[in-house]
């Protein structure tokens, strides 16, 4: 790859939200170098806290540059190689709706998700002072983005938009932390298809230590 500081380095757990990225990175098509860091000491090591003080994965290291946060690494990688198709141009109208999708899927939906999972979904009458509002607004939004009447959250193109929003839309499938509503279920058919989500689910899974 030339310059070493031009390898992509990235750090994840097979059981994380590093598998967003992994996807993101093979859709990328760039050469990487995964570290899978245990949740045990490893991701609480000296070495990899100076990276992430907050301890958690999925960060990458390229050209000297940390990113963490599923969303932002998707949107770099989208951006650092533009030559993969993953994000519309800043002069293209629909960057507005990417940023819009990948935003709302890691604020609201990822928020409402978790609040809702372990049952701190704010009262009704305190909605307001949630960025989610409530757990039934998410999720009519994210269904009338998922639909199946376009491909894709920005029509025919393909975006990190779909390894993100559609990564929360998988997972909310297969844990049932998301309703079922047939748009989520043919939009993930969508993305299970892609050979990209296949490699990095397979390398992933392989990861994960048989349970004895």
């Amino acid at each position: 790859m030339g310059n070493s500081s031009d390898e992509i380095v990235f750090y994840t757990n097979p059981m994380s939200r590093g598998r967003i990225v992994r996807w993101m990175l093979e859709e990328v098509g760039q050469p990487y170098r995964a570290e899978v860091l245990s949740f045990g000491d490893s991701i609480k090591a000296p070495a990899y806290l100076a990276i992430n003080p907050m301890g958690k994965v999925p960060a990458i290291v390229h050209r000297g540059v940390v990113v963490t946060e599923a969303a932002a690494i998707c949107a770099y990688l989208a951006d650092a190689f533009p030559q993969a198709g993953l994000a519309p141009a800043n002069d293209d109208p629909l960057r507005g709706s990417y940023l819009r999708w990948l935003f709302f899927a890691a604020g609201p939906v990822e928020a409402a998700v978790s609040a809702k999972a372990l049952g701190l979904l704010a009262p009704a009458e305190r909605s307001g002072m949630v960025g989610y509002g409530s757990f039934e607004q998410v999720v009519d939004t994210l269904e009338q983005v998922a639909t199946d009447a376009r491909p894709w959250l920005l029509g025919e193109q393909f975006s990190a938009a779909d390894v993100y929003v559609g990564s929360q839309i998988l997972w909310g499938q297969m844990f049932k932390t998301l309703p079922e509503r047939a748009a989520f279920a043919g939009y993930g058919q969508r993305l299970r298809e892609r050979a990209a989500w296949q490699r990095a689910t397979a390398l992933d899974d392989a990861l994960i230590p048989p349970r004895g």
